[in-house]
């Protein structure tokens, strides 16, 4: 490509060479010294390219034409048969490899290349972070001192990169609806279920999901005919009217047991009894069981999918999960992996960067439903998990008497207002410590000498935040208390690489700590995330 220190103009057409991806599936060039965003392509790729956006640092721009495809490209209508979650080959499998939502749908990022390639540019990109934003120098495969840098294992990679995902939040839409006289409301299309196209609201009518169970699949189908047969409307964020809204599906591969969430405007179903006997019926013939169904009210002009109020509609209030050794109850609010295959890869991973013995005191903070905490129990002397949805809680406690782990205690609030307080307190002055703490009290419920001093005697950490990562409150109460080590997991590469910078800063309040191993895992196949674990250890002084 020719080399050139001018800006380009917007509207200007550019020939680019395509040499990286971004996590939401644009394609990455280079124009002279400035880095060029391009949708529409892969890796790989030569493009004709029309600029749309010009900054100091950056340019946007849409790909015209492929003038050179990459060898990493799928080709549309390639053989291949989709295996399930335990990699037998379906009955019926899909025969395209290529999604044919692929131009709209925005949920798989990386669905045009190669899962080889996939794998390769999400190992190179959580090394340029921890690099780049953690300051990290990165080893390769193997031991890890301070003169070798951070031991990097490879990415842990899925057999088939298939119907993983044991959750589906599907969108219901008509394309709108209106309001005629006497107050009836009617449809302006017929009922959409599926996901958002990429960049916009707009509902596609997805008839499948090559990530998703065929439980969700066949569930959206029922939803899909019901709402036709009976002249149910969907949800219009114009007008703010009509009943349905969106369908949450979570699958336990373990156990069959599906569980179905109606988020709906409105407190009841018309004729519900009718579409519990057609979705009982789909996840049947999808080789299923529907265990529980619930109603979510969510009257709110918002981005949420879930409102405050969960009414049980039919069936059981939680479904149960197989997961390794463990067996784990699920409420329709509460977190848990969507992909169970990955997460015992990683729990395991976890677990022996913990490092455990028998005699160590352990931390399980942004805990959900206490997997990660419960996975180590047998190993570690007592486990302290803390979260702030309620209905984890619940479940988390549920899970430790269900798996006969009487060493776990798991408390209700959010760990970077529960722990600092915790850090701090005179065990033998708790109750005033608390009543000034400011806490609510949901969490305070759940706090005693016992948990307190477990808390302060900790000698390992896990931090499994969300996205955006933890709160500075979290981590430097973490360093005041000095455990050994800290194992961090994390989908946000960035934010992780962040919060290992701020952890490793000897200038900062308590101990600072080292980033020893990182280990990836390809937790979401065929979209930009990806899952990494990491072990630090406390900086020796």
């Amino acid at each position: 490509m020719e080399k050139t220190n001018t800006l380009p103009e917007k509207g200007a057409l550019l020939e680019l060479e395509i040499f990286d991806m971004t996590d939401d599936g644009r394609g990455i060039a280079r124009y002279g010294g400035l880095v060029v965003f391009v949708s529409g392509c892969v890796v790989g790729d030569v493009v004709s390219a029309r600029v749309t956006k010009v900054k100091k640092r950056f340019a946007l721009a849409v790909c015209m034409e492929i003038l050179k495809e990459s060898p990493w490209r799928i080709p549309a209508g390639e053989p291949e048969m989709i295996e399930d979650i335990d990699g037998n080959i379906a009955e019926e499998a899909d025969e395209e490899v290529l999604c044919p939502y692929i131009d709209v749908c925005g949920g798989c990022a990386y669905g045009r290349i190669t899962y080889d390639k996939e794998l390769e540019l999400k190992e190179r990109h959580v090394q340029e972070k921890l690099s780049r934003i953690g300051g990290a120098q990165i080893a390769g495969d193997g031991a890890s001192d301070e003169t070798q840098g951070v031991a990097f294992e490879p990415i842990t990679a899925m057999t088939i990169p298939y119907r993983y995902r044991n959750k589906a939040q599907m969108q219901i839409s008509t394309g709108g609806n209106i309001k005629r006289k006497g107050g009836i409301i009617e449809n302006l299309g017929p009922a959409a279920v599926g996901f958002y196209e990429v960049r916009s609201h707009n509902v596609i009518d997805c008839l499948d999901c090559q990530i998703q169970s065929d439980a969700a699949v066949a569930a959206a189908d029922a939803l899909r005919q019901f709402m036709e047969e009976d002249h149910i409307t969907a949800w219009d964020d114009k007008w703010e009217q009509g009943l349905m809204r969106h369908m949450v599906v979570r699958t336990a591969f373990g156990t069959g047991e599906v569980m179905v969430v109606l988020v709906i405007n409105g407190k009841a179903i018309p004729n519900a009894p009718k579409l519990i006997e057609m979705l009982d019926d789909a996840i049947d013939a999808a080789g299923y069981s529907l265990e529980s169904i619930w109603l979510n009210v969510n009257k709110d002009k918002t981005s949420q999918i879930f409102g405050k109020d969960f009414l049980p509609l039919a069936g059981k209030n939680v479904i149960t999960e197989q997961f390794g050794h463990l067996t784990v109850e699920i409420s329709p609010a509460s977190f848990y992996q969507v992909n169970p295959v990955m997460a015992e890869a990683l729990y395991n991973k976890a677990l022996e960067y913990a490092g455990l013995t028998g005699e160590e005191y352990v931390l399980d903070l942004y805990c959900g439903v206490g997997s990660i905490g419960l996975w180590m129990a047998d190993k570690a002397k007592y486990i302290i998990g803390i979260e702030s949805v309620k209905p984890a809680v619940l479940d988390a406690n549920r899970n430790a008497v269900l798996n006969g782990v009487i060493n776990a205690r798991y408390i209700c609030g959010k760990a970077e207002e529960v722990l600092p307080v915790l850090a701090d307190a005179d065990p033998a002055h708790l109750e005033t410590v608390l009543k000034d703490s400011g806490l609510p009290k949901e969490s305070l419920t759940g706090i005693d000498e016992a948990v307190t001093e477990a808390v302060q005697k900790a000698d390992v950490v896990i931090l499994d935040p969300p996205r955006k990562g933890c709160h500075t409150a979290l981590l430097d109460a973490v360093r005041k208390l000095g455990p050994e080590r800290i194992v961090y997991v994390s989908c946000d590469p960035a934010t992780l690489a962040r919060d290992i910078a701020y952890l490793s800063d000897s200038a900062g309040q308590g101990d600072s700590y080292t980033l020893k191993k990182a280990a990836p895992f390809d937790m979401f196949p065929r979209a930009g995330h990806v899952e990494t674990v990491v072990s630090l250890s406390r900086a020796k002084m």
